[in-house]
């Protein structure tokens, strides 16, 4: 059984495995050396949170009818993409693959913030007044079916080794998960670390209420780009412990902790701009995202 066919047959299995292995890990992690105290009961926010990815799971399959191995398969058959389209090895053409479609996340990400109709969308995902393990995949059902739009239309002008694709998957999950734990590292460690990776120090900088802050490091796994496009912010200024996390205008249970209100959200308040990588900030001030 070749590479290709193992993902094919296993693919569920290989992505449902590390996500509940990763998920666990963290979790544990969280528990032996949290970062900061939560604001929220951590049951409620476990249930909904998870309660809510659950939820887009399903709605995705109805969606979609093949998964992104399956649209990779497909183009991989049809010699659809650069790469089932020009003369490199297959191991190459896994790294660019997976680094390039590292980079159209961090454009993605970039994108939802500075289209108000999108950051609607992706305020749900910030709205969260902790930061743990579960905020990591805590995301409007609309935005993952969007996200699914632009993974399979970057699969088809790419056209990735089927094995590159699971990986990048694996990778971009457990990532998501790392760097959004609530977890305790030195900071030497944590300072090598984000030359490799996004670090939740790094990360959780994206999470402030703060405006400047929220639009710096959009990074998911690859810390490179907001480095290498200037989103780079090394530290939060009221530190990690005494940071907000959230949205200033959102604070309502109900609306960001609970499943229905999380839902709705997109829907409330006015419509506004979302300025990226903005470094003017005014203390008090309380922007309408």
């Amino acid at each position: 059984m070749g590479i290709n066919e193992f993902v094919m047959n296993y693919e569920k299995e290989i992505r449902m495995g590390f996500f509940f292995g990763m998920l666990a890990a963290i979790g544990l992690w969280e528990l032996i050396a949290p970062r900061r105290a939560l604001t929220v009961s951590k049951t409620v926010r476990w249930v909904n949170n998870l309660g809510l990815v659950f939820f887009n799971s399903f709605i995705v399959r109805l969606v979609f009818p093949v998964a992104a191995i399956g649209v990779a398969a497909i183009a991989q058959d049809k010699s659809w993409g650069l790469f089932n389209n020009i003369e490199i090895s297959i191991g190459l053409a896994a790294v660019l693959s997976i680094v390039i479609m590292d980079f159209v996340i961090y454009v993605q990400h970039v994108m939802v913030h500075a289209i108000p109709v999108l950051w609607r969308l992706h305020r749900v995902h910030h709205a969260d007044r902790d930061f743990d393990v579960t905020t990591g995949a805590r995301f409007h059902t609309l935005e993952i079916i969007l996200s699914m739009g632009i993974k399979f239309t970057t699969i088809v002008l790419l056209g990735p080794p089927v094995f590159a694709v699971i990986i990048f998957e694996v990778i971009l999950n457990a990532t998501a998960m790392f760097n959004h734990g609530n977890i305790r590292l030195p900071k030497n460690i944590d300072r090598v670390l984000r030359l490799l990776v996004v670090t939740p120090d790094m990360h959780r900088v994206h999470h402030s209420v703060e405006d400047d802050e929220t639009n710096s490091n959009f990074g998911f796994s690859l810390p490179w780009w907001d480095r290498l496009f200037g989103t780079y912010r090394d530290q939060p200024r009221a530190g990690h412990t005494k940071m907000t996390i959230g949205i200033h205008k959102f604070k309502d249970p109900k609306l960001v902790s609970w499943i229905p209100g999380m839902l709705i959200l997109p829907f409330k308040g006015g419509m506004s701009g979302y300025t990226i990588n903005r470094r003017s900030w005014d203390k008090g001030t309380e922007k309408d995202v």
